[in-house]
């Protein structure tokens, strides 16, 4: 009993030394480089809500004097996008904080749930557009070509500009990428609605408003629901995409000394910060081991791992299964 409860203490002691190096050496760097990109990404976030909130005022100014009903329920659209802007904006304000005794991993999941807020609206919409689409098909209404027409090239103006903004950020974080495709979703609203004033106005085919969005739901739905599918993945702790939990383990196996690892769990704080907890059965493991852990976490991606060492006995007594 004595040697096991030695086995035990000398395995703590190698799990807090492997945690609190690896939190000095690779944390600290990667806090630094979040921290640039967390406001790089406000800034473009800023910009973009100021234009959309900004063409949101004109639109609805518009609307009024000309009573346009489409442009109203346009410009309803347009608060649905600065709300989400917005939304990602103090999401990305609130991540940004560091982590305190009762949030020891930080405020950065808050990210994770704007873009996964943002992207159940935006898959939603989607769903609407696809109705009303099939709605208008059956029963054409009147559309007024002209107010469309203007506002809708003011519109793509504004949308390209905010898109051009966000593109830069929306391939570092779930929260730009849910961010960028509604504005991308508006871009593409408005080359639409562009096509289809000038059809409408030159043929009369009134058809073409229902079938151009029609189009651009299908456009918007799939990449909605991967957005969807990567953000929930994150919330439930999955397996980063991407990663080979599988390849992981077995490199992790194959280091000297170790003769078997259970408990082994991969996840993301928010998107692109991995981490790693393990139980390595390494009776014989030597002085190295947790560097050598280290460069296979970083190989697979993973900035942050904690280890626990262990003897072949210390979970004989419990019973219950290892978690693999």
């Amino acid at each position: 009993m004595t040697r096991g409860a030695d086995e035990h203490d000398h395995a703590e002691h190698d799990h807090h030394h492997g945690h609190s190096e690896q939190g000095h050496a690779v944390q600290g760097h990667g806090g630094h480089d979040h921290n640039h990109g967390a406001n790089a990404n406000a800034r473009q976030l800023t910009l973009a809500l100021l234009l959309t909130g900004g063409f949101l005022i004109v639109e609805v100014v518009y609307a009024v004097l000309s009573g346009s009903l489409a442009l109203l329920s346009d410009a309803g659209h347009m608060l649905t996008d600065a709300a989400a802007l917005a939304l990602s904006l103090l999401a990305l304000r609130v991540g940004a904080r560091p982590a305190d005794a009762r949030r020891t991993f930080g405020y950065r999941r808050a990210e994770v749930l704007a873009a996964a807020l943002n992207a159940g609206a935006l898959f939603a919409v989607g769903i609407y557009v696809l109705v009303e689409a099939a709605r208008r098909f059956a029963q054409p209404v009147e559309v007024q070509a002209t107010p469309m027409l203007i506002v809708a090239v003011l519109g793509l103006i504004v949308n390209l500009i905010s898109a051009r903004i966000l593109a830069g950020g929306q391939g570092e974080s779930l929260n730009m990428r849910s961010a960028y495709l509604e504005v991308m979703g508006d871009l593409l609203g408005s080359v639409a609605v562009i096509v289809g004033a000038l059809l409408i106005r030159f043929t009369g085919w009134t058809w073409v408003d229902p079938l151009l969005g029609a189009g651009i739901g299908l456009w918007v739905l799939p990449r909605t629901w991967a957005l969807l599918r990567a953000s929930v993945n994150v919330l439930l702790e999955g397996v980063p995409r991407g990663l080979d939990l599988d390849a992981l383990r077995a490199e992790l196996r194959a280091l000297p000394g170790v003769d078997d690892v259970h408990d082994l769990h991969v996840w993301s704080v928010t998107g692109g910060v991995n981490n790693l907890t393990a139980h390595l059965v390494a009776p014989t493991a030597g002085d190295t081991l947790l560097r050598e852990v280290e460069e296979v976490a970083a190989r697979f991606g993973i900035a942050h791992s904690t280890v626990q060492i262990e003897g072949p006995d210390a979970h004989t007594t419990g019973g219950a299964a290892l978690h693999p």
